[in-house]
């Protein structure tokens, strides 16, 4: 991931924060027939192993996991995002040099995988899953809700992702190249638009 000092994020517990903030991921693997990508949710669990290891599932009949990989594994994940105009800048006004952008966080996490099948691994990936996406519920729905032969049939229908991590990196772009007075006006500007991830974008712009 091509990323300028700028927009470097380098704090291993910062990025471990914004992988845990994103719900999908793209699960990304090469292979002699071309590469594969599956969006799907993962797990961190970041005191196993050096730098962590993800953890996720996909579908049986997917082709993904049968292909014979080339290299390592790769998964990105993808926090708020907006475009950010020209517009906004103050320094349109002065100069005029300016051009359109996107602002948006990044991490791309790689690593060798391990698929499996075995159905209590499985079970517990899935129920970590769980409690990781309905925690924050008033009445979180857990495995344990459903019952114990349907979940086993569930657990059939998937294959088993583990992807110990080699390598990870992580990117904000937040307009931090800009002057104060253009963040400043990137920030007012994404509140008062107000679409999809703008108010979130807007609490990522520096002061």
């Amino acid at each position: 991931m091509y990323t300028p000092p700028a927009f470097v994020v380098e704090d291993k517990p910062e990025i471990y924060d914004m992988i845990r903030h994103c719900p999908l991921a793209n699960f990304i693997t090469a292979t002699p027939a071309g590469p594969m990508a599956t969006p799907l949710p993962m797990i961190l669990d970041e005191k196993e192993g050096s730098l962590g290891v993800l953890y996720g599932h996909l579908a049986r009949p997917n082709p993904q996991w049968e292909s014979a990989l080339i290299g390592e594994a790769l998964a990105v994940f993808l926090g708020p995002d907006a475009y950010v105009t020209p517009s906004w800048y103050p320094s349109k006004v002065e100069h005029g040099k300016v051009v359109p952008t996107w602002n948006y966080t990044a991490v791309q996490v790689s690593g060798p995988v391990e698929f499996f099948h075995d159905p209590d691994r499985l079970l517990e990936v899935v129920s970590r899953l769980t409690r990781h996406h309905e925690g924050d519920r008033t009445s979180p729905w857990a495995v344990t809700d459903a019952p114990e032969d349907f979940i086993r049939a569930q657990l059939r229908g998937i294959v088993g992702i583990r992807m110990p991590i080699s390598n990870i990196a992580g990117k904000r772009k937040m307009s931090q190249n800009r002057s104060q007075a253009d963040r400043q006006g990137v920030r007012v500007g994404l509140m008062e638009r107000q679409r999809m991830h703008d108010p979130a974008v807007a609490e990522l712009v520096p002061g």
